[in-house]
């Protein structure tokens, strides 16, 4: 796996001059004085809860290698997928941009083809992106049947469902068109592919038809999966529990820093989605952006601006940092016995 190291540390930099400039502007001293006030007990918590989301959603990969044929064992499957969080939190774009790696990780372990993996982590990803717009919306009507919608969290709320229905209606009619975006994806692909193997020595270009073969078995592969609803079930069970520790993470994050008057967890099951979406920035895994739009919801949901900008300090260190750091040290011991 090569990783552009220079255009890595650029887009770090990025992300951490937008840091500087959100919670700056929050103030950043407050801020560290409200984690250095923060409940440990709580605090201790935060790392057992982003625990249980990767574990998960590592579950959830499980079930869906085991149904396109190439079974794992359940700790493979978590490390496996703390490697593609590290994956997707290093390059930009987020999952966009981290999924082709995490696809060769998938098919280097599963002794598989690149694109079963790329279609196990797709769907994955498509799994866990159900749940994540169910929990949105019963945030956004318990809020709505509560108290007066602010203008943000209204501009959040048209903003999901139009994303939502985009996405929704570019994988229905790409499915069912799925033999001409076989064709078109083959014609964009193979010169793509025969000019990337003629910079390698002694690598032979990629006929129109092995091409058209992988693109295929892409699509073979993720029928499998969606022709299996039992374990499309579970899947999306996994997922489901995944969002709950994420929204959980942040809960605990307000709370440690205000017991006394913490938010309704129905915010959080509005912020954690559609902050999530602001992972498809050009940034490293969305840092900075993600950060930003979590603490302008949290805001106009009645938070604290300083708790908010502790809380999201909080939840980040646990859901990115964390993940980022234990998933570059699988990453970098890939092949040992521990896989």
């Amino acid at each position: 796996m090569n990783v552009n190291l220079r255009a890595t540390i650029l887009g770090f930099l990025a992300a951490l001059a937008v840091l500087f400039l959100t919670f700056g502007f929050v103030g950043l001293g407050p801020i560290v004085d409200a984690v250095a006030m923060a409940d440990p007990l709580v605090l201790a918590a935060l790392p057992v809860v982003a625990a249980a989301w990767l574990v998960a959603w590592g579950l959830s990969l499980r079930v869906v290698l085991t149904v396109i044929g190439t079974p794992v064992r359940a700790t493979t499957a978590v490390l496996v997928y703390l490697a593609a969080t590290f994956a997707n939190n290093v390059t930009p774009f987020g999952q966009a941009g981290g999924e082709p790696i995490t696809a060769y990780l998938i098919a280097d372990v599963t002794r598989n083809e690149y694109e079963t993996g790329l279609a196990a982590i797709a769907s994955v990803d498509a799994l866990n992106f159900v749940p994540s717009l169910s929990f949105a919306a019963i945030g956004i009507a318990y809020f709505a049947a509560t108290a007066a919608l602010g203008r943000h969290l209204r501009a959040a709320a048209v903003s999901l469902v139009v994303i939502a229905a985009a996405l929704s209606a570019g994988l229905v009619l790409g499915w069912r068109y799925r033999s001409e975006v076989k064709d078109g994806l083959t014609d964009v692909l193979t010169p793509a592919s025969r000019a990337f193997a003629r910079l390698i020595p002694g690598r032979v270009p990629p006929s129109r038809f092995s091409v058209y073969a992988r693109v295929d078995g892409f699509f073979a592969a993720v029928e499998r999966i969606a022709a299996d609803r039992e374990s499309l079930l579970l899947a999306l069970s996994l997922a489901t529990l995944g969002w709950l520790a994420l929204s959980t993470s942040l809960w605990l994050s307000i709370y440690a820093l205000s017991p006394v008057d913490p938010v309704a967890f129905a915010a959080t099951l509005i912020v954690i989605p559609i902050g999530s979406i602001a992972s498809i920035t050009p940034l490293p895994g969305g840092l900075g952006g993600v950060e930003t739009v979590l603490i302008t919801l949290l805001v106009a949901l009645g938070v604290n601006p300083v708790t908010a900008g502790a809380a999201v300090l909080l939840h980040r260190t646990t859901t990115y940092w964390l993940p980022t750091l234990l998933g570059g040290l699988v990453t970098a011991t890939w092949g040992a016995d521990a896989l």
